[in-house]
């Protein structure tokens, strides 16, 4: 009888006969590659996956923990499983159950489950922790107690899901744990979330954590009351991570748009006038305001070496252009005009300086033309910061264009090598 017993459980169908004296008889035989195979059928008879959950091989009992078909019995004796696959498929499965056990006619069985889940997710290894976290974090099926348990544990791979996705946390909920946590990353999980609001985003923001911070401007569900955006705002220039963030933000006023103009890079200035779709003279005053503002952060003092890093600043930013240097002219900086023509034209500075102070028209017009600058700059250049005499000016042909051939340019050049 035992032969014909085997070679049907080698087969895609148990016997409805088979008894647990006849089950127990057969495993008993310990025939490893049978004994797996029943351990992970569903339709294997509750009594027989009991008896396999005290298998003394783990990979008979991590077969069990999988089976959906385990019964309660089987699940509380592998919650206490030695081996950690075992504990980690267990929780798996425990948490993808719960769903299906919300009727009335099972709630011992739903009752004698939850606790089973109760254990594993005070289970001592954090991956087992883990799997149950990321399995329920969406749930509405899953008592409170555990979620505020999982959502407080001192692993951010535990804490993380439950902080970011679950629906069961409500805002006193995620106040208490801003309040309260001591793990690095869980105030980022919680600005993430769906949807924040105005009473969350003050208590992170209030933090000053950089991580979260930067979550929650990125967060265009996140809802940050204007005053808490100044706060932000007030920290935000010496917080580079926070600067795309918050240039970003949608629906900003003009206020804060200028505020966020008044510390971030050219490159974001010009991303946010796109993103908030402003009219041209708005962000040509916006823009000109950056140009002005990195300009001043070099030149506190006239001296050559503070225009070269205000310059090169400049020029790191994508602020570096033509209106840079018209500016520069305007204001009458002459070593700030001198440095961002010599980064444009991609010279050394010192060879500009002798170029300038040449007071040689055609050099420094060829010199503003090797920058890719156009004529009325060039003519600038000449009679504001070069102070060529009148006489020797060299003027546009047809009013805007370059008199001279690209190979004069060259030639003009050629004569200040060295």
């Amino acid at each position: 009888m035992l032969g014909k017993l085997i070679d049907k459980i080698r087969g895609k169908v148990l016997p409805d006969h088979l008894t647990y004296e006849d089950a127990r008889e057969l495993l008993e035989e310990e025939r490893g590659k049978d004994i797996r195979a029943l351990a992970g059928r569903p339709d294997t008879r509750p009594e027989m996956l009991y008896y396999l959950a005290s298998n003394k091989s783990p990979v008979v009992r991590r077969k069990v923990a999988e089976n959906p078909a385990a019964p309660v019995q089987a699940n509380e004796i592998l919650a206490d499983d030695q081996d950690d696959e075992v504990r980690c498929d267990l929780a798996r499965k425990i948490a993808r159950l719960l769903p299906d056990l919300e009727v009335a006619s099972q709630a011992r069985l739903r009752e004698r489950t939850l606790k089973v889940l109760a254990q594993l997710a005070d289970d001592q290894l954090p991956r087992v922790r883990q799997i149950i976290a990321e399995e329920i974090k969406e749930s509405r099926h899953v008592p409170k107690n555990i979620v505020q348990q999982l959502a407080r544990d001192v692993e951010l791979m535990v804490c993380a899901p439950i902080l970011e996705y679950s629906p069961l946390l409500g805002d006193d909920d995620l106040r208490e744990i801003i309040a309260t946590t001591q793990v690095k990353g869980a105030l980022t999980a919680i600005a993430q979330r769906r949807q924040v609001s105005g009473t969350v985003a003050d208590e992170v923001a209030a933090t000053l954590d950089i991580p979260a911070v930067a979550a929650l401007l990125a967060n265009k569900n996140a809802q940050i009351r204007e005053d808490t955006l100044d706060r932000i705002i007030d920290h935000a220039e010496k917080i580079e991570a926070w600067h795309e963030p918050v240039a970003m933000r949608p629906s900003l006023s003009l206020r804060v748009l200028k505020r966020i103009a008044g510390f971030v890079a050219s490159s974001l200035v010009e991303a946010m006038v796109r993103e908030h779709e402003l009219d041209d003279d708005l962000a040509a005053d916006l823009l000109r305001n950056v140009r002005r503002r990195i300009s001043d952060e070099g030149i506190g003092d006239e001296e050559r070496d503070s225009a070269a890093r205000a310059a090169k600043k400049m020029f790191d930013a994508g602020a570096l252009d033509e209106n840079a240097v018209s500016e520069a002219i305007d204001l009458n900086r002459r070593d700030m005009a001198v440095h961002c023509t010599a980064l444009l034209a991609e010279m050394p500075a010192r060879r500009v300086y002798r170029i300038i102070e040449s007071r040689n028209g055609r050099a420094i017009t060829a010199l503003v033309w090797k920058a890719g600058l156009g004529m009325r700059t060039a003519l600038r250049m000449q009679r504001d910061i070069a102070h060529v005499p009148p006489a020797q000016i060299v003027n546009a042909k047809n009013g805007f264009d370059y008199p001279c051939t690209d190979q004069e340019m060259i030639d003009h050049l050629a004569l200040f090598q060295g």
